[in-house]
């Protein structure tokens, strides 16, 4: 590999770690004719299925895409960023399990909104009321419902804050003027 600082042809690498749970190599090199030392990181390159749009376009798999939909969906919920950088390698991998050429957008939605489930059920409403494209609000009630149907029992759940900050509003009783 080149020297990124002089240019010389030949730098020799001086140690090697294993990054990224084990997917990639990082190489700390260092230059014989100037002395500079640099990382470079290994990481196998992986033919991804191509994506095929609703109108039956395709398009080459894009992980950037994939992880602004995560960071939409997740944008002011307390996820850390580990737990989305996990959620995107699981549905990396399931589509590499795949081994198929193509695969249908609706596929990979679905495999988002399955590790949006795990990671926060407010995320997971979010990016099922746009990617499902819910025209009301009972289709929006529908979905919770189902959500909270597959909920495992326990006691603190998301969607039990809505009756906390949300309690039933008794109408208001009518005044009784004075004569």
């Amino acid at each position: 590999m080149h020297c990124p600082f002089c240019q010389h042809e030949d730098t020799r690498v001086i140690d090697s770690r294993l990054t990224d749970e084990g997917l990639s190599v990082r190489r700390r090199r260092e230059c014989p004719q100037c002395g500079e030392r640099f990382n470079t990181y290994e990481t196998a390159e992986l033919k991804l299925p191509a994506i095929v749009k609703s109108g039956e376009r395709r398009e080459a798999f894009d992980e950037r895409k994939l992880r602004v939909s995560f960071e939409r969906a997740l944008q002011k919920r307390p996820v850390a960023a580990d737990a989305v950088d996990t959620a995107v390698r699981e549905v990396v991998n399931d589509l590499r399990k795949l081994a198929d050429r193509e695969v249908p957008s609706r596929q990979v939605g679905e495999l988002v909104m399955r590790e949006l489930k795990k990671l926060d059920q407010v995320a997971y409403v979010r990016f099922a009321s746009v990617y499902r494209r819910f025209e009301d609000v009972q289709a929006f009630r529908e979905e919770i419902e189902k959500l909270e149907r597959d909920l495992p029992p326990g006691p603190a759940s998301q969607l039990s804050l809505l009756d906390e900050v949300a309690p039933p509003v008794a109408p208001p009783t009518p005044r009784r003027r004075s004569s």
